[in-house]
């Protein structure tokens, strides 16, 4: 997935960040739901719409409707300034 040209807002932006703080999970469906600290996101559309940006993904794969952690994929550390984990 291509970073450029993507605008994210400040909601959006701090979802990232919230999942790049490591205590993310995400449900394995076409639309994954999002939960933090293992709380549902109550912002779901935008968890939606950050999946479907390729901005987070499953870490591992899961059955369907399973709950696994979640990552940033590269696009979201290009966006973000971030650097990738092989650099941290």
């Amino acid at each position: 997935m291509r970073s450029e040209g993507i605008q994210l807002n400040n909601r959006e932006r701090a979802t990232l960040l919230a999942v790049a703080h490591g205590d993310a999970e995400m449900s394995c469906s076409s639309e994954p739901d999002l939960f933090i600290d293992g709380l549902a996101c109550c912002d779901q559309f935008t968890a939606h719409r950050l999946a479907r940006l390729g901005m987070i993904a499953p870490a591992r794969p899961g059955r369907l409707r399973e709950r696994v952690p979640a990552r940033l994929t590269s696009a979201a550390r290009v966006v973000l300034g971030l650097p990738s984990p092989a650099a941290a």
